[in-house]
This record gives structure tokens, sequence and C-alpha cells, in this order.
């Protein structure tokens, strides 16, 4: 896929689903991938196998949930391929509740995950790009950030945010920086796992088996990597077609 070859590409919550999927079909197609998350260990091992295979891979512990971190994970695909391409934030939390519970912690948590780690990725890479003349950023959605059902409203106030604020970035960079939101519907991931409410989570496993395997989220970011610079993938949607909202 032209475009994509030997560009560096740094990516949030790279350890599980989503964003260890994006990496490998990335990595395989010739991109250098940096791998941020918490689990280092199964960052060791990603790094390991896309090596292996082919890849060139490098990763550092990180948690979007603290600026520095974030600062230091930047600074880290900087250091050692001398730019960056791409910042793909994708880490992000689902613990899905009706606000009858007050699960405030894990409204909280949402909050931190979903929106200012977005937002902390941006204040790491805004300048790097602007200084370099060119990026791209792609910051994962959800299609409950175009739609708001019962037992999901704070998790669709963080997407509906995340979408705002990109499109808020795309109207502000200027010509030579990209900014694509991906908006992924059911989708094979551990996102459920966060779901501390036994009834919501059984329904929410129910509700898997239409998803879609996460490479097909990779292919879409793949897609919107790859277009000429002058070319802005400003939102893509990727759900089931058996999804209906």
């Amino acid at each position: 896929m032209p475009n994509i070859q030997d560009k560096i590409v740094a990516i949030t919550g790279a350890s599980s689903g989503i964003g260890e999927a994006i990496a490998r079909h990335l990595a395989a197609l010739g991109a250098k991938v940096v791998l941020g998350a918490r689990r280092t260990e199964r960052l060791d091992a990603l790094a390991a196998q896309i090596s292996a295979e082919g890849g060139e891979a490098v990763y550092q512990a990180l948690d979007v949930t603290d600026r520095d971190s974030v600062a230091s994970f930047v600074s880290f695909a900087q250091r050692r391929f001398g730019r960056l391409d791409v910042l793909l934030n994708n880490a992000g939390l689902m613990p899905l509740s009706r606000l009858d519970q007050l699960k405030v912690d894990e409204w909280e948590r949402m909050i931190d995950v979903n929106i200012k780690g977005v937002l902390y990725g941006i204040a790491a890479a805004l300048p790097v790009f602007l200084k370099q003349d060119g990026g791209h950023f792609i910051n994962l959605a959800s299609v409950a950030g175009h739609n708001v059902r019962p037992n999901v409203s704070v998790y669709s106030g963080t997407k509906f945010a995340v979408r705002a604020i990109s499109e808020g970035l795309r109207q502000e960079v200027g010509e030579k920086i990209r900014v694509t939101i991906v908006s992924p519907g059911a989708v094979e991931s551990e996102l459920a796992e966060t779901i501390s409410d036994d009834q919501l989570r059984n329904q929410m496993n129910e509700y898997r088996k239409m998803a879609i395997p996460a490479a097909s989220i990779a292919r879409a970011v793949a897609f919107a990597i790859s277009e000429p610079a002058e070319v802005d993938v400003n939102e893509i949607i990727v759900r089931p077609t058996a999804q209906l909202p």
C-alpha cells in the first residue's frame, strides 16, 4: 500500500485488540511502529513477533492518563527514528453502567483515558508535527460517538468528545497536518472485560457475537494513512453489516 513504507507510527493501547491489530498490519505494510501500553510484557512479545516476521517495532511503557508518560512516549519515537509521522490515539475503556448506579470512579476513569488521553497525545505530538510541517493524528472514537443508548451514556459522551476535539483540531492545524476519526462498531476486543456490572457484561458478550475482527479496523487505518498528503480522510465508520445502531 503506497505511502506507508517507512512511516513512523506511534500507537497507544497497542498491547491488545484494535491497537495490536493495527500495529501488526502497518508493520506488515512497511511502517515502523512504536508501541505503547501499560502491559509491557505483551508489548515485548508483540514487538518480537513483528520483528520475526520482517517488520520493525519498538515499545515503551505508556499510561495515557499521565501527561508526562505520553510526552515521553512521543519523544521516544522521535529519538528512535528521528521523526514521527502518525500518532494513533487508540487507548480506551468501556465500563458501561446505568447512570443511577453512580459508578463515578468508572466515569472518571473513562474521562481520563478516553478524553484526556487523546488530549495528552495531541499536546505531545502537535508541536512535533508543526515543526516538521506535517503529520497525521488518527483518533479512535466509536459508533457510540454517533448515537446514545441506555447504559452507554458516559462512554458515548467520551466518544462524542473525541469526535468534537478531532474536528476542531482538523480545522485549526492547517493543510499540512491530517486528522482522521475512526469509529468502530462491534469489534473483537477486550473492552467488555472492563464492565463491572455482570448483567451488562453478559449482554455485551451476546452483542459481541456479531463482532468483526480487529483487523477490519486496521485496514481502515491503513487506507487513511496511505492516501496522498493532500488528501485528509476525515472520518471512517466501520461496523458489522448486521449492526443497526
